[in-house]
């Protein structure tokens, strides 16, 4: 277009300089005459002839030339088209067609974004509101059966957004409104799948990409979901709450376990001890009494022994034979005794009866 521009303005340049030589020309002519001239047909010269002959030139090549001009910008393509019938494709460039036979359709070859806003039904019969986005291109190689079959570029994005719109809303009458809400990023790829397989190659397009930029509900199911949730929140919560009290009722437990465990490890302790002191005890009683039967005549028995952690010990025990039971019984007399002189503290006592106290000290038999 640019050089049709300034062809153009080259040839409405030359067409009136042509006429603007005729005028002054003739006019001076004219006045050469004199008075009489006004009534007197003047006749035009050869250079206002050759004048006038290049301006009728200059006008038809004005008429014809430029409007032949024709731009192909970048990113477009052109489908000409001879007395109406699409013949051929024109891509960026400029090109010289005869305007009267050759119109220039032009196409744009770029990326489309068509936005859809559309209305549809879940599989639970709730009503959504779908707006998706799709990317398409055409094949520059098609443009000429496109412009046959289509008519122009607008009849075919309009085409392509039914198809879109029908195969979204058959995807989405597939999934219920909670699943749609759920797994909606999966959902947005099978509607694409869906609407490429739909768009082939009788569409002459590439379909780029399908995007479902939003879907939404009516207010009342938005209300119900929003609901569901708050309710699932609490149960969670509630849940959450359970399982902190089963964990810390656990915890305790565990305590208390380890409490009576340590109380039951100390008592049987405390009992171990306690029979060890016995034991030492009983067997202290016993070395008492064996020396205490040695030396009231007694005859004391004695035996090797084997313990329990292998090593060997003596065992004494008193001989009886031939004792009477007043003389067994002077043994244990001894050893009261024996335990009363452990515990007195060597005070007398501080009231004395008239009768006074007598202590016996055995002594040894002969």
């Amino acid at each position: 277009m640019q050089i049709g521009f300034l062809v153009g303005f080259l040839l409405f340049a030359v067409m009136g300089g042509c006429l603007a030589f005729v005028i002054v020309k003739h006019s001076k002519e004219k006045k050469s005459y004199g008075k009489s001239a006004k009534d007197v047909a003047v006749p035009l010269g050869t250079s206002e002839k050759v004048a006038l002959i290049i301006a009728c030139v200059a006008l038809v090549i004005f008429i014809i030339v430029p409007p032949s001009f024709h731009t192909v910008d970048t990113g477009e393509i052109a489908v000409v088209k001879h007395l109406g019938e699409a013949r051929g494709v024109r891509t960026s460039g400029t090109y010289f067609d005869f305007w009267l036979t050759e119109a220039y359709e032009i196409y744009d070859a770029r990326v489309q974004n068509s936005e859809i806003t559309t209305a549809a039904y879940s599989k639970d019969a709730q009503t959504m509101d779908v707006v998706m986005t799709i990317q398409w291109q055409i094949d520059s190689s098609k443009a000429v059966e496109i412009a046959n079959k289509y008519g122009n570029l607008s009849t075919l994005g309009n085409r392509i957004q039914s198809v879109s719109i029908e195969k979204a809303k058959s995807v989405l009458s597939n999934y219920s409104a909670m699943s749609i809400i759920e797994t909606r990023s999966s959902i947005s790829p099978e509607v694409e799948a869906k609407i490429k397989q739909a768009i082939d190659e009788n569409y002459y397009v590439d379909i780029v990409a399908v995007v479902l930029v939003n879907i939404d509900f009516s207010d009342a199911f938005e209300a119900t979901v929003e609901n569901k949730m708050i309710a699932e929140q609490e149960k969670l919560k509630a849940e959450y709450e359970k399982e902190t009290a089963i964990v810390n009722a656990e915890k305790e437990l565990e305590v208390a376990k380890l409490n009576a465990q340590a109380k039951l490890a100390q008592a049987e302790a405390d009992a171990e001890a306690q029979i060890k002191i016995a034991e030492a005890e009983a067997e202290a009683i016993k070395l008492k009494s064996i020396e205490v039967a040695r030396s009231l005549g007694f005859k004391i028995d004695s035996k090797d022994i084997t313990l329990e952690d292998g090593t060997t010990a003596v065992e004494y025990e008193i001989n009886f034979d031939g004792k009477s039971a007043d003389e067994i019984k002077l043994i244990s007399e001894y050893l009261k005794y024996l335990e009363y002189l452990n515990k007195w503290d060597g005070k007398l006592p501080s009231v004395m009866t008239d009768s006074g106290a007598t202590v016996v000290v055995p002594t040894p038999q002969p």
